[in-house]
């Protein structure tokens, strides 16, 4: 069966930009109740939000991104080519990024795909200024690439994610 989240019935269940959860526009303080939530997170095939707890289906109202970074952690060592970059997320995971899909949407909001799946993840206000940390510039090719392991990462502008 193809699920398709705009149909279902509405659940008043909203994620801001900033990854806030809201059910009836109040703030959802608990967060045993949100990471479940975010255990039983479903796209359909047009890219849409919805959530399935065993037999119960609700759409959800995704306001830019489902997953935001909250924080940017680099480790490893340069001369050993062992340098990473963690991300964490707003459902309280780390996970190391795919420095490759780094891109710049509208507003020069700073994107990157998380998840096994392809989740797109908006970098929050903070987290951007700490992995901006480690941009470097291309005079050459006008523009920004993160350096790391010797390898050099473009940002891609997108305009919209």
């Amino acid at each position: 069966m193809k699920i398709k989240a705009d149909e279902l019935p509405p659940s008043y269940i909203r994620i801001d930009k900033e990854g806030v959860w809201y059910y009836k526009g109040n703030e959802m303080f608990r967060k045993d109740i949100v990471k479940l939530f975010y255990q039983n997170l479903k796209r359909d095939e047009s890219g849409n939000y919805y959530i399935e707890l065993e037999n119960d289906l609700a759409s959800l109202e995704v306001e830019d991104t489902a997953y935001v970074v909250t924080a940017v952690y680099k480790s490893g060592s340069p001369a050993e080519g062992s340098e990473r970059i963690s991300v964490l997320l707003n459902d309280e995971t780390l996970e190391e990024l795919d420095c490759k899909s780094l891109r710049i949407g509208e507003d020069n909001i700073l994107y990157c795909t998380v998840k096994s799946d392809g989740h797109v993840a908006r970098f929050l206000r903070t987290s951007y200024y700490q992995i901006a940390e480690y941009f470097d510039y291309d005079d050459s090719g006008d523009s920004y690439f993160l350096p790391l392991n010797d390898a050099r990462y473009y940002i891609q502008d997108h305009g919209s994610h």
